[in-house]
């Protein structure tokens, strides 16, 4: 019962106690006692209690209880990291028991050899303990020994057979009414479909496990480790440190299992790691190695040993010493069949190589591309990053291609796996170094041509294809729409001065369920979808010029495409670029309220700056046709039509030259509906509007208590054309809660991500709109993004503050030249010129950009 119903167990043990029990009586409840305290309390009393239940066990004369209490002190001996002692008193149980006592024994040794790292030692003492649980009918003990071996095959990488262990055990659990132990069999099925590269079931598995675990009232802490795991392969690191650091701060508190701690420390060390934190990083794995030494756990403490290198290699460490220690750990990983021995070779390679010893990084090279061929994604693009460094070294640039080419395919399948575009987004930073590899070698290939095929190549591929939709799913419609009320309710209760954090912790609740919903969605089928071809490309620009910038060693290069051809120019450092950018955003924000003219010379000096750094000598070959401009993901916030070069143009703005060309060929809607939506609590109430209405004869008008999300998602669906006048909001810890202010409430990105098709052309004209996070390797999160791949050809929004009152003619002119028959960026353009040539209109004109190609 202490599994099936912990506090039941607990007070039904001391409620035996109280009624002074004979010995053998009295040893139960101390042992139950002495688990629950283990497993999820304090260490210190656990141990008490367990050896109390040990001597009343000899008192008793009861050679089969004492065997069965010494396996469950043996455990709690060494998660509390003594393990000499455990292991010392699992030698006592098993020669004490008998049949099936010693079976369970042996089960539980066999839990520990797990703990330890000592798999092989596991699955033997597994092994002798089936046969006889089988023949007691022992149900739940042999349910949980196949549990406890299908986990020692995930850590050894036999998936299958893990798989098959699993299933045999579940058919086992569902005939008992072992709540706790069910809930364990959900959580290692997310395990399992982790390691088999299903990262959204393992998301919803162990969401469904802590939730189990809830309603029991037990610590989560062995799932919170795997969801650390999880959320690092999903790109998710910062949040994997966060759930780590939270989960050990939790378990000093109770002081719990020394064993889980240094696995949690472990866990934090590695999300530092990729969180691009290595003194975090650092710091937390020499905990985890101090502690694991402590424990005899080698296993683990050679895989913490591993990230401890890797981030001092991250702080700008090299040496010979690094590179033994690093091949030693790779031969130790190896030696216990752990599928982190690839990674590990590969990183001696690479300190190898930074210090000039060839022959000896191909050595170590050598030994990781052998994962390349076999494995879970991750694993075989460790092969191929290996064998990309190979055929580097060897001078070999077809080799270098070809091998970051397999390495990229891989990863375009596991991405498309994904159903939630962010996911899709995040996990492409695992594929920064391949994309980085074969970018420097087409670049020394001098062909420009090339360069672009590869910039292209792992370049906003979020845009690719459209996210998978939401089902019609009553739990996510409930919280969205519980979400919206508490939104409306916190914003409200701000405007009139009253405090609101009971309000906003049951926002960030509902978001927090809301996104993990989301993520648990499964792509489609594996494929990258259709791939970059520069000869269709420079047909479909006709007079039009396409400006890529690529990002190689820090510098910009600038590839421009037209007239049949792609030339390459350098222009300046992106540092220094993105910095001259921020300080525009600045000055933007200062000229959105009158009087700050004498500001206007120094945003203009700036734009010239930002031309010379970002455009280079390209800007004197631009033609005189429309320009497109494809910036990487950290120059989004440039307010293009500032630079002199683009000033008086038809600009557009795309995320990638492939995104242009999809958004260039999409068909407009066969119904030319125009949907014109006014927010509240707007400075001008939205004063283009009406205006607008008349001007469109009968467009659908929402507004007041009729500009309700349900309502504007129904009429946006499938538009021609969409104008919304609302308050943006643009929310950088999390992009897709980024939100238009309706009347009941936030419209965020995964409520666009439910329609069907939305507008042709939108136009979204407030501030912040055009605001995106860039995460992953070259990609953008936020509203605009989240339009493209559903449908929409072209977007106007606003990349930083404007003035109201200013935004108004532009808005009107803007709709004017679309009444005219001009593209959107021809409309802005043409809108810009004619707005009064004070400070605060120019700026505001500047702020606005046309993005995609309609």
């Amino acid at each position: 019962m202490v599994f099936a119903d912990p506090a039941e167990a607990l007070a039904r043990a001391r409620a035996l106690l109280d009624a002074g029990p004979p010995p053998l009586h009295a040893s139960v409840a101390h042992q139950v006692i002495g688990i629950w305290q283990r497993d999820f309390g304090d260490m210190r009393p656990a141990l008490r209690h367990l050896r109390r239940a040990r001597d009343l066990a000899a008192r008793a004369g009861s050679a089969e209880r004492e065997a069965d209490v010494l396996a469950t002190l043996g455990v709690a001996l060494v998660h509390a990291g003594r393990t000499r002692d455990g292991l010392a008193a699992f030698e006592e149980g098993v020669a004490r028991g008998t049949g099936h006592t010693r079976a369970r024994v042996l089960y539980r040794r066999a839990y520990v050899w797990w703990v330890l790292g000592r798999h092989r030692q596991a699955l033997e003492d597994v092994r002798r303990a089936v046969p006889v649980l089988r023949q007691a009918d022992d149900v739940i003990w042999t349910a949980r020994a196949l549990t406890l071996r299908a986990t020692v095959h995930l850590a050894l990488g036999a998936v299958e057979r893990a798989d098959a262990d699993f299933t045999a055990a579940e058919a086992l659990w569902d005939t008992t009414g072992q709540e706790h132990d069910k809930a364990d069999a959900v959580e290692s099925r997310g395990l399992a479909a982790f390691r088999r590269g299903d990262i959204p079931a393992a998301l919803r598995l162990l969401d469904e496990a802590e939730e189990r675990y809830a309603k029991l009232g037990t610590p989560t802490f062995m799932l919170n480790i795997r969801r650390c795991e999880v959320l690092m392969a999903a790109g998710l690191a910062p949040e994997a440190l966060a759930e780590a650091d939270t989960a050990i701060a939790e378990l000093d508190r109770l002081g719990g299992q020394s064993t889980r701690k240094a696995e949690l420390l472990l866990a934090a060390a590695r999300a530092a790691r990729l969180a691009d934190d290595p003194h975090t990083a650092i710091a937390r794995a020499t905990k985890a190695v101090r502690l694991f030494a402590g424990q005899r756990r080698t296993w683990w403490e050679t895989h913490a040993r591993l990230v401890l290198i890797e981030a001092r290699v991250a702080v700008g460490r090299r040496s010979g010493r690094l590179v033994a220690d690093a091949a030693a750990v790779a031969e130790r990983l190896a030696a216990f069949g752990s599928p982190a021995a690839p990674e590990a070779s590969l990183l001696a390679g690479r300190i190898a190589l930074a210090l000039g010893r060839s022959a000896e990084a191909e050595q170590h090279l050598a030994v990781a591309a052998r994962s390349r061929h076999g494995g879970p994604p991750l694993a075989r693009m460790t092969g191929w990053a290996a064998q990309a460094l190979r055929a580097r070294a060897a001078g070999s640039g077809r080799g270098v291609l070809e091998a970051c080419r397999r390495g990229l395919d891989v990863l375009d399948d596991h991405r498309m796996t994904l159903g939630a575009s962010e996911l899709r987004a995040r996990a492409t930073a695992q594929g920064g170094e391949l994309a980085a590899l074969a970018q420097e070698s087409a670049l020394a290939s001098g062909e420009p041509r090339r360069l672009l095929v590869w910039s292209e190549r792992w370049r906003a591929t979020v845009l690719s294809a459209p996210p998978t939709r939401p089902p019609a799913d009553p739990a996510l419609l409930s919280g969205l729409t519980a979400f919206r009320e508490i939104a409306a309710r916190a914003q409200e209760a701000r405007q009139d001065g009253h405090p609101v954090p009971a309000l906003e912790r049951e926002q960030r609740r509902l978001e927090r369920e809301i996104r993990s919903r989301t993520l648990h969605l499964r792509g489609a089928a594996p494929g990258g979808g259709d791939r970059f071809e520069p000869g269709r490309l420079l047909a479909r620009l006709e007079d039009a010029r396409l400006v890529e910038l690529a990002v190689l060693d820090g510098r910009v290069h600038v590839l421009l495409c037209g007239e049949g051809r792609v030339r390459r120019f350098e222009a300046g450092r992106l540092a220094d670029a993105v910095v001259e950018a921020e300080h525009v955003q600045a000055g933007l924000r200062r000229l959105a309220h009158p009087g700050a003219a004498a500001r206007l010379p120094l945003v203009e000096a700036a734009g010239r700056r930002l031309q010379e750094l970002l455009l280079g000598p390209a800007a004197r070959h631009l033609g005189t046709g429309a320009v497109v401009v494809v910036p990487p993901g950290s120059l989004h916030r440039v307010p293009w039509a500032l630079l002199p070069a683009l000033r008086e143009r038809v600009l557009s703005v795309s995320p990638s030259a492939s995104s242009w060309l999809r958004a260039r060929e999409t068909e407009p809607p066969p119904d030319s509906r125009q949907v014109l939506v006014r927010g509240p609590g707007l400075a001008t109430g939205g004063a283009e509007v009406p205006e607008l209405a008349g001007r469109y004869g009968s467009p659908t008008v929402l507004e007041g208590d009729a500009a309700h999300v349900s309502r504007v998602l129904r009429e946006l669906d499938g538009a021609a054309l969409a104008h919304i006048a609302a308050h943006g909001t643009f929310r950088a810890d999390s992009p897709l809660f980024s939100s238009l202010t309706m009347a009941d409430g936030p419209l965020i990105v995964h409520d666009f991500e439910r329609l069907d098709r939305s507008p042709y052309r939108i136009i979204l004209s407030c501030c912040d709109t055009a605001r995106f996070a860039s995460v992953g390797a070259d990609e953008l999160l936020g509203l605009v993004t989240a339009l493209l791949p559903l449908g929409t050809a072209g977007v106007v929004a606003c990349s930083a503050p404007v003035n109201d009152e200013a935004v108004v003619p532009l808005m009107l002119a803007l709709h004017k030249g679309l009444g005219a028959g001009l593209s959107l960026a021809e409309a802005l353009r043409d809108a810009r010129a004619g707005l009064p040539g004070d400070a605060t209109h120019q700026a505001t004109g500047w702020a606005f950009s046309a993005f995609g190609a309609a």
